[in-house]
């Protein structure tokens, strides 16, 4: 039999020794602190800024608005559309002067049944903005593109008559 060397007994006890789990550390936790310190308040503000957006959004698509008294700027829109988000950009852009309480900015979305049936009754297709008088009267269309001066001049001329 052969005899076993120190070497050998060093390298298998080093080979069958358990490895140490690391613990819970003060260092560890206080980075882990850190970390939700700073991840708290940045996805509240994502949160807030993000239902803001959602609320507004929900507000535009109402076409129930229509008609109340307050003349509309409603545009019809495609969502995948380039040109539909390009032209709804532009008109928030162009409305922002104006008292958002004089008017109603609202979406009809050609993807559902009553961006549908608006589209279809005012005979006009995306990429459209219908204005309407305070009684939701069609007074006027404006097709897209539009350069920036002619949408803002287009539509202080509308607040201005009907608003």
């Amino acid at each position: 039999m052969a005899r076993k060397t120190k070497k050998t007994r060093k390298s298998r006890a080093a080979f069958n020794a358990p490895t140490p789990t690391p613990g819970v550390t003060r260092r560890g936790t206080l980075r882990l602190l850190r970390g939700a310190a700073i991840a708290v308040p940045a996805v509240g503000l994502a949160g807030y800024f993000g239902t803001g957006y959602v609320r507004a959004s929900i507000c535009e698509f109402d076409l129930t608005k229509i008609g109340d008294g307050l003349p509309s700027i409603v545009q019809v829109h495609d969502p995948q559309c380039p040109l539909c988000s390009a032209l709804q950009r532009q008109t928030r852009r162009a409305l922002r002067p104006y008292n958002a309480d004089d008017f109603h900015f609202l979406v009809a979305n050609v993807a559902t049944l009553d961006g549908r049936l608006f589209a279809q009754n005012h005979g006009v297709s995306h990429v459209t903005l219908v204005l309407l008088d305070g009684d939701g009267r069609h007074v006027g269309t404006l097709h897209g593109p539009i350069d920036d001066d002619n949408l803002r001049a287009s539509i202080a001329a509308h607040l201005d008559e009907y608003g």
